[in-house]
């Protein structure tokens, strides 16, 4: 962009500074060239205000209170205790859900928030806990910088276009940046590697097995589905643990725990009232695995 005005309300429309979308130049300017952007609209109000609260909740109620039994399980290192395999699973299980409702709901906000204005941004969460593998997953979280990593990293360092060896080297160099995008630690770091491997692994899988055709018997469709989620969802689960906890060694106790590695430091209760714990987290994961998402509650109104 070479205009100074154009530049200059690109990079200070305020949607743009939240916690949501990563957007691009091609996606906003065209939209301040229509002469309707200038226009008050009720249904972009009453979209935007729509899509806004539906963000807000899951940000407020949802996310919040989800972090009431993550955030404790998080600071192993300042208890004296251990964790039991129940808090080690409450905790991850609950810290997986509230990231996904707080980082979901600050992107409806954001969308939400422009719309008022009638500039629709692009949808960066599709329901990704619904994904039947990890190829699936990367497309549907975190939208705009998968889409980021992948024109700007991935193809720009060659793609698949040199034979597999050279696709597996750029697909674990671009997952590698992506972890190291989200900050500057080595846990981030091997985060983005753990999910470069779960995709070449994914890759290869699919070469060895196809994904079966239309005519293929119902049964074995649901069979391949149930174990592809069951098994992605462990995949994010255990790496989600690297991604939140604050050292490498943080991450191996809780992941001792998860695999109920016995301890010889008496187990301490650092997770009060699991009960309702575990209520919150079997709510909030049948709203993120079986209810319809803002994208379709929406669908009538062209939201993102």
């Amino acid at each position: 962009e070479r205009n100074p005005i154009h530049y200059l309300l690109f990079i200070t429309y305020f949607p743009h500074l939240i916690a949501g979308p990563v957007l691009h130049h091609k996606q906003m300017m065209p939209q301040f060239g229509q002469a309707q952007t200038y226009r008050i609209s009720q249904e972009n109000l009453a979209v935007g205000f729509t899509i806004f609260a539906i963000g807000m909740f899951k940000k407020v109620v949802l996310a919040d209170s989800l972090s009431g039994y993550a955030n404790p399980v998080f600071a192993v290192s300042k208890h004296a205790g251990a964790l039991s395999l129940e808090e080690a699973w409450l905790g991850i299980l609950a810290y997986t859900l509230q990231l996904y409702f707080d980082f979901s709901g600050y992107s409806d906000m954001a969308i939400g928030l422009s719309r008022l204005f009638g500039i629709k941004l692009p949808l960066n969460f599709n329901s990704p806990y619904k994904s039947t593998s990890i190829i699936d997953f990367w497309r549907r979280w975190h939208m705009t910088l998968s889409q980021f990593l992948r024109d700007y990293l991935y193809i720009a360092l060659g793609g698949n276009r040199y034979g597999k060896v050279r696709r597996y080297i750029n697909l674990m160099t671009t997952m590698l940046l992506g972890g190291l995008w989200h900050g500057a630690g080595w846990t981030f770091v091997i985060w983005g590697g753990l999910h470069g491997v779960y995709l070449a692994i994914n890759h290869v899988f699919r070469e060895y097995f196809p994904e079966p055709d239309r005519n293929a018997n119902g049964w074995t469709v649901r069979v391949r589905a149930i174990c592809g989620w069951l098994l992605t969802m462990l995949a994010v689960v255990v790496s989600f643990v690297l991604f939140r906890a604050t050292s490498f060694g943080d991450a191996m106790v809780i992941l001792q725990a998860m695999a109920g590695v016995a301890s010889n430091v008496p187990v301490a209760e650092i997770i009060e009232h699991t009960d309702d714990g575990w209520n919150w987290v079997l709510w909030a994961g049948a709203i993120a695995v079986l209810a319809p998402n803002t994208q379709e509650i929406m669908s009538n109104f062209e939201p993102a």
